[in-house]
């Protein structure tokens, strides 16, 4: 159950309520996932107070230890954290506080390997550079209708959007470190990072084109989408 892109934070009574009323529903939650202070941006960092963001995470866990001993709810039931790759600025807060309850949570990535796909095909250079860059141009000149449904969940600078004519005059090494989330990399984009997060269905329309490119260029892509999830989000969330 999400709550994710609600106009404001649920608080710990809010919770409990919503948990209770799930368990009288006898709904076998496995993840609820609230929504949480600060902003949780597709594909790039978390902005807001980390501190603040660190108490209500751990209220929140305490939240559902309780829900679960009063109402029944499932034992594995987890705090899911949506919209939640790449939120590199939160996570030793997380990682401490898992530690100290010794529980697991449910963090949503499926954007971010989108992106590394992407990453992947721009690496490769010939046709999947090229599609990397017709997929950019499209976005570009659909920012309106694809950004619309995730206006609370991402920040666009029009402005900070490199125009077509440039990106067709990147390399594949350009576009990668453009899309690459590496906070420190002066080339790297959070603008046009959000905006190709949100244009998956753009490669959906590309269909059997793009499922080929990605095929021939398996061993690339591969190695973008594991460094991604295990360098950046594994090993700092749980190994440390």
């Amino acid at each position: 159950v999400s709550m994710d892109e609600t106009d404001s934070p649920q608080t710990p009574p809010e919770l409990m309520v919503i948990l209770a009323a799930l368990a009288d529903q006898k709904i076998r939650l496995q993840t609820i996932a609230p929504k949480f202070t600060g902003r949780f941006n597709k594909g790039v960092d978390y902005v807001g107070d980390v501190d603040q963001f660190d108490r209500e995470f751990n209220e929140d866990l305490a939240v559902i230890a309780e829900a679960i001993r009063q109402y029944g709810l499932p034992s594995n039931l987890k705090l899911s954290v949506h919209s939640g790759s790449d939120k590199f600025s939160i996570y030793p807060v997380i990682r401490q506080a898992i530690l100290n309850k010794n529980i697991g949570i449910h963090l949503k990535t499926a954007g971010t390997t989108w992106l590394e796909e992407l990453i992947g095909l721009s690496e490769a250079g010939g046709d999947g550079l090229e599609l990397a860059k017709e997929i950019y141009a499209y976005s570009l000149g659909h920012i309106d209708e694809l950004c619309a449904p995730y206006a609370s969940v991402i920040d666009i600078d029009p402005a900070a959007l490199p125009s077509v004519d440039e990106v067709n005059g990147w390399d594949g090494a350009t576009l990668a470190a453009t899309l690459r989330h590496i906070p420190n990399d002066p080339q790297f984009n959070a603008n046009v990072r959000q905006l190709l997060h949100v244009a998956f269905k753009v490669a959906a329309k590309a269909g059997q084109r793009y499922l080929d490119l990605l095929k021939e260029n398996e061993q690339i892509v591969g190695e973008q989408v594991t460094q991604n999830l295990f360098d950046r989000h594994m090993k700092p969330l749980f190994i440390g």
